[in-house]
């Protein structure tokens, strides 16, 4: 099979041997058919075979396992849900706030039960958060949301001055930093592809290279596709930032894409220039926010940043010199000491934003289709306890995690192009002023 999409990131260019699956071929009958070869739903076949191993589960995959935002974002398994507790909490009040963050604290837990059970071998890495601030606008806002999430109960996150933030991870352009200790690092594309070792071994079926064409529904469910046609009694629709080229979740969210480069390895001799010992995941704390991180061979990966913003189906927005260019800028001017260092690999994944920036799942109409997307960016973990809500909604089973209020909430729709388009621009201009005034 080509492999071309080895190119759509340094996880999947470097994850090892991979084998996709067939494509769909004929005429297939499933329990369960899940859209997406992602985290989503991946672990939602994962859930519904551990609750009922005789189910007959599936996954069609429009090009291979891992290829969206799963196989190409940074490796970030954090606590944040949707785009920050502080934007939870103006646009749903203290009560939903805290229930998010227990949410994605909890996500955080899971997976790390997930890789210690099923011995997923993704390079993951138990080794906490730093949200640094770069100007005195950023100090403000960093003790800010620290005064909020301890107002809401929650314990761990502790204010860092400019000394103690600079021991960890030593920049002349930090002033201060939260610490977080519930955080941690993956190779993502390798997670994906373990996922898709266990589910193999459970029974789950595999079709890559299988776009879903068309979803009917007259008694049972019809998929139709390129090779084939796959009947199910229920739908699972996990195609995350891809979602908008699915009839039931179009106008639900709306693709962004972020990008990032990473450097040659690092020297011992660098690395101890940097002084970045605990290895901890960073962010600063812009709204269009940079991400950093050392892979498992010691490279600096660093991403985010200006958002490209897609227009109607186009999902090729992977590849922006300006960004690159401006991630290469940021290294040099956040480490001054690697100045030089070669940067090896280039690249961009989708993120999946909803209008008021909170995830949204549930069903689709009637009970026999659910669906899961908009986690701006920030899926790596709570995908995972997401799939557990979607598997007791196929299941119909009332749980906790069912309850939870994000769970068949109404949602605000993304108007049609070019009305989406425009929203969008609007949105970004919107949190790029904001990140002016705080740097002003």
């Amino acid at each position: 099979m080509n492999e071309t999409y080895r190119e759509k990131s340094f996880w999947l260019a470097t994850a090892g041997d991979y084998q996709p699956s067939p494509p769909l071929a004929g005429q297939v009958k499933l329990d369960v058919a899940i859209v997406g070869g992602g985290f989503t739903g991946l672990s939602t076949a994962l859930a519904l075979k551990t609750a009922q191993p005789g189910l007959e589960v599936g996954i069609l995959e429009s090009q291979v396992i891992g290829f969206g935002g799963s196989g190409r974002n940074a490796g970030f398994a954090m606590t944040t849900f949707g785009l920050s507790t502080t934007v939870t909490k103006m646009l749903h009040g203290r009560d939903k706030a805290r229930d998010a963050l227990a949410f994605a604290e909890r996500a955080v837990d899971h997976l790390g039960a997930m890789v210690e059970r099923y011995k997923l071998q993704c390079d993951y890495e138990d080794v906490g958060f730093l949200r640094v601030a770069t100007h005195p606008g950023y100090v403000k806002r960093c003790q800010q949301e620290i005064e909020l999430v301890q107002g809401l109960g929650f314990e761990g996150f502790e204010w860092l001055d400019a000394e103690a933030t600079r021991a960890r991870a030593d920049s002349p352009t930090y002033l201060g930093a939260i610490w977080e200790p519930r955080m941690a690092l993956v190779n993502p594309a390798k997670l994906a592809w373990e996922l898709k070792r266990v589910n193999l071994g459970l029974g789950v079926k595999f079709f890559e290279k299988t776009p879903v064409r068309k979803i009917e529904q007259n008694g049972s469910i019809r998929l139709s596709c390129p090779g084939g046609v796959v009947s199910t009694d229920k739908l699972v629709l996990a195609a995350g930032s891809f979602s908008n080229l699915l009839a039931p979740t179009r106008g639900k969210q709306h693709p962004a894409f972020t990008h990032i480069v990473l450097t040659e390895p690092l020297s011992q001799e660098q690395l101890g220039q940097i002084g970045w010992q605990g290895r901890e995941g960073l962010e600063d704390a812009r709204n269009l926010l940079h991400y950093y991180r050392l892979t498992a061979d010691n490279r600096l990966l660093v991403g985010g940043g200006a958002a490209g913003i897609t227009y109607g189906d186009d999902m090729d927005l992977d590849r922006h010199p300006p960004t690159f260019e401006a991630l290469e800028r940021f290294i040099t001017r956040t480490f001054p000491q690697l100045a030089g260092t070669k940067i090896e690999h280039r690249w961009g994944g989708p993120v999946s934003v909803p209008v008021d920036m909170v995830p949204a799942m549930g069903y689709l109409g009637d009970r026999k289709a659910v669906y899961a997307l908009g986690y701006v960016g920030h899926g790596v973990s709570i995908s995972h306890l997401v799939a557990e809500v979607l598997k007791d909604l196929v299941l119909e089973q009332d749980s906790e995690l069912s309850r939870h209020w994000f769970v068949n909430r109404k949602t605000l729709p993304w108007p049609p192009e070019p009305f989406a388009y425009v929203v969008a621009h609007l949105m970004r201009a919107a949190l790029t002023a904001e990140d002016w005034w705080y740097e002003r």
